[in-house]
């Protein structure tokens, strides 16, 4: 890379950093109800503040919110660059590829298919949490697994993504199943997790979620080099010495990780993971993963703080659901993807 555009990505680089820096802020200072800036500086800060409801609205709700939002933001851009990387495809997503409703399926047999067995595990919060990951993290890994082994045998890239949304649409079908079996409180129990959003999110469920995708993010840059050799084609990159199998199950574990984790305490939240890499491709104009991953990080994170800003209205008591605001910004870019004719996929 020559100096001139070195010097040009760590600029751009630094610009977002600080966007989302205020964008974190403003989703501080932005909600139902009206708190002074100079109040919640002071709540942060642990200082003197007017009203005791107004501690409880930051720290423990407005806080946590802009910290999923973040851990949301940088896992679902990483996975989604991982999996369009894997399949050489670049509308591959958790989204689109049944990832997150595979996650969805392992909540709903951990969450319903207790009650339905008569085991009431998910009213201890510490096997609540670890059994939502691991459940969720299951349930990616085994959709992801099958479609890999669907893209060995099968060559034509919309094959795949057909493949993909049937899938999607089998385990939605299961779920409706296990829903239709399971005793009411549980069912309610699933159907609030359905409705939830990055406000579900608890501080104390941010100590299980953060260290999922923080070790998830950090494998996935290990993985970057293997990545880049990958998308070389497989067979030159067997004669580079890539051993080709393990980097594939490499990839799908750490993608089933973010994906997952996400997906089992915000629930399944559309079209970043397919948007951010686009966009990371376009301005990087590389497909290094050593530049494209943080350079999705950071994009990830400021397109998710946006949308929770914007599902937020000032002064009103409903929020958006995140899902709608994250179509309305991926959408019209996909779309003008596909009217420009920019060849994305040249660049995988």
């Amino acid at each position: 890379m020559n100096p001139k555009k070195s010097k040009t990505l760590l600029l751009l680089f630094l610009c977002l950093l600080a966007t989302s820096i205020i964008l974190f802020l403003l989703d501080l200072f932005i909600g139902s109800v009206n708190i002074p800036v100079k109040s919640i500086l002071n709540i942060l800060l642990g200082l003197n503040h007017e009203k005791e409801s107004w501690e409880l609205i930051v720290i423990h709700s407005r806080l946590p919110k802009a910290i999923a939002a973040i851990l949301c933001g940088a896992a679902l851009s990483v996975s989604g660059l991982q999996m369009q990387s894997l399949f050489k495809n670049p509308l591959a997503g958790p989204y689109i590829l049944g990832i997150s409703s595979g996650a969805g399926l392992g909540v709903a047999i951990f969450i319903m298919g207790t009650g339905i067995l008569g085991v009431s595990i998910i009213e201890y919060p510490i096997f609540s949490n670890f059994g939502l990951i691991i459940s969720s993290i299951l349930g990616s890994s085994i959709v992801l697994l099958i479609l890999l082994a669907a893209i060995m045998r099968i060559k034509d890239i919309m094959t795949v993504l057909i493949l993909g949304i049937m899938i999607g649409s089998i385990v939605t079908a299961l779920i409706s199943i296990i829903q239709y079996y399971s005793p009411d409180p549980y069912l309610k129990s699933f159907i609030l997790w359905t409705m939830g959003d990055l406000s579900s999110v608890s501080l104390h469920q941010l100590k299980f979620f953060a260290p999922v995708v923080f070790f998830g993010l950090i494998f996935s840059f290990l993985l970057s080099k293997k990545l880049n050799l990958y998308l070389l084609g497989e067979d030159y990159a067997k004669s580079l010495g890539l051993n080709v199998k393990q980097t594939q199950i490499s990839t799908i574990i750490i993608t089933a990780f973010l994906a997952g984790g996400v997906t089992a305490y915000c629930g399944p939240i559309g079209f970043i993971g397919i948007v951010v890499p686009h966009f990371a491709r376009l301005l990087s104009k590389s497909s290094d993963h050593r530049l494209l991953i943080p350079l999705s990080i950071i994009l990830g994170i400021n397109t998710l703080l946006l949308a929770d800003i914007v599902s937020n209205l000032p002064n009103q008591e409903h929020i958006l659901p995140i899902n709608a605001i994250t179509a309305f910004i991926g959408i019209p870019f996909i779309i003008w993807i596909i009217l420009k004719n920019k060849k994305v996929s040249n660049t995988l």
